[in-house]
């Protein structure tokens, strides 16, 4: 009897000991649970289409099978979302998806940042080839650069002052040398193609993808420079369009340039609120890994956007934003093309 009470005894703190410290990391923690993707956007453009290609997955692959739904919540090029992550429990219901111009305003010190970039536990992103082309209004006439650069006052559109769609527009201005480039902003992703039809704006960047959705995008508008997101790749059919570093003057240009494709180069900033237990960033993690990997998620996306995924996965992610420079000057160059202001002058 003595004999079975020990080795009953040894049974149960073996099991102690095997069993997780935290409560969380049962297999099924997430079972009838609901987690909230916070999306720092408006329905209906790339971006959101991005982030609704993986929720399927998600929820196959996370053990449990919670509810997966997202939530808008636009504002401030994507602060007003990152935020309200930053501030919510840790409970791993709470997930952060926001365009990379939340980085931006945070190395910047933009107003209305109250998180910080390096505290969040990212996950990755569905893409890591990001580029972005500068097009104009084909009914101007304005087909080479040339008439471009010789144009004034042309109406750049954007979605708000520091989205990652209103920098980039700004960053082609200023190394295209644009003349007197009026800023037009307060559009969704979906209106400004609308707001180029119409007239309202003459201009604007665009992703690839945005373009690659569109059969009628090139009945729309002229194409005038890439911005290459990682270097070196792009679609073939842009093969002819000059890269923006061939319009680089000095060194403190090309620096700004470097920052602008590690910003960019992140994708879709997809992350946890800090002090997430790790149990729980681990299932999370792995769900994504999984999903990024499905062959279906490959195929749903290609059908929703037009291109395969590129994936990053998530301590890929991690270590991109890690590594953001921080040098004064180009975080000074760059906080102006960013804002409001005229851009600087070139050297």
């Amino acid at each position: 009897m003595r004999r079975f009470s020990r080795w009953l005894g040894f049974g149960f703190w073996a099991l102690i000991l095997l069993l997780p410290e935290n409560s969380n990391t049962q297999p099924l923690y997430y079972k009838g649970k609901t987690i909230a993707v916070i999306e720092g956007r408006s329905p209906g453009g790339v971006g959101d289409l991005r982030t609704k290609a993986i929720l399927p997955f998600l929820q196959k692959y996370i053990p449990g099978n919670p509810t997966v739904l997202p939530e808008y919540m636009p504002g401030g090029g994507g602060r007003q979302a990152a935020n309200y992550v930053y501030r919510a429990k840790p409970e791993g219901l709470t997930i952060g998806a926001s365009s990379p111009g939340v980085l931006a305003s945070a190395i910047l010190g933009e107003p209305g940042v109250e998180y910080n970039p390096h505290k969040f536990i990212y996950l990755g992103s569905p893409f890591s080839e990001n580029n972005n082309i500068f097009a104009t209004r084909k009914a101007l006439g304005i087909n080479n650069l040339e008439k471009l650069r010789a144009a004034s006052g042309l109406r750049i559109g954007a979605q708000s002052v520091g989205h990652v769609q209103y920098i980039r527009g700004r960053l082609f201005a200023w190394l295209l040398d644009l003349k007197d480039s009026k800023f037009v902003v307060g559009y969704a992703g979906t209106e400004l193609d609308i707001a180029l039809e119409r007239g309202e704006i003459d201009a604007r960047a665009v992703a690839v993808d945005t373009v690659s959705m569109s059969e009628g995008y090139q009945k729309l508008v002229d194409f005038h420079a890439i911005l290459e997101i990682p270097k070196g790749h792009r679609p073939r059919q842009f093969a002819n369009l000059p890269e923006i570093e061939a319009f680089v003057r000095s060194e403190i240009e090309n620096q700004v340039l470097t920052m602008s494709r590690i910003f960019w180069g992140v994708g879709t900033l997809i992350y946890l609120p800090p002090s997430t237990p790790e149990n729980l960033v681990e299932i999370l993690r792995q769900a994504f890994r999984r999903s990024y990997e499905d062959r279906q998620f490959h195929e749903q996306y290609k059908k929703l956007l037009g291109l395969y995924p590129t994936p990053l996965m998530p301590e890929d992610q991690q270590k991109l934003v890690a590594e953001l420079p921080r040098d004064t000057e180009v975080v000074r160059v760059f906080k102006t093309i960013a804002g409001m202001n005229p851009l600087p002058p070139r050297r």
